[in-house]
Order: C-alpha cells, then structure tokens, then sequence
C-alpha cells in the first residue's frame, strides 16, 4: 500500500509560497545522471549550489552509480540523502 500526502500551505508568507514551488509530485523521481541544475534544484533541502555542485562532479566522474554515491557532494550529508531519497534515481 502506498500512501501519498498532500502538503496544503496556510498562510501567504515568504516561506511557505518557497516551500510549495519546490515540492515534486509522488509519482516523479528526479533521474540525478540526467537532471540540470534547475531540475536538481526543485529537491526539496538542495539549494542551486549544492545543485551545481552535483552537475560539476558528474561532469568530471561520470555519472552515479546508485543514488548513496550522492552523499560525495559537499552538501549532502547523510541526514539530507535519507530526507531526499524518495525522490530521486540513477539511471
């Protein structure tokens, strides 16, 4: 059984219109060999530089080998790739 929450906003403040621009449907996972900078920066928690930063060592590496190789990045600590795990791929 899957469950899919639903995140509402209340309120108009600054935060929360951020937090709902960057939240990915359940159904789409982010392939991190393929995305660009703008795609890896919808993840929730990975700021534009983090984002570049994933670009850049793929780029120099080649791509991931499976999505835990994503903790090499300055950025991605082990508590950030377990909240963001759900939401991405390598293929």
């Amino acid at each position: 059984m899957v469950a899919v929450f639903l995140l509402v906003g209340c309120g108009t403040d600054r935060a929360s219109s951020q937090i709902s621009s960057k939240v990915i449907p359940a159904t789409d996972t982010i392939n991190i060999n393929t995305a660009s900078v703008e795609e890896l920066h919808r993840i929730p928690n990975v700021g534009e530089s983090t984002a570049r930063r994933i670009v850049e060592y793929r780029e120099q590496y080649g791509p991931f080998s499976r999505t835990e190789d994503l903790m090499q990045i300055r950025g991605i600590s082990d508590e950030r790739f377990r909240e963001i795990r759900h939401l991405i791929r390598a293929e």
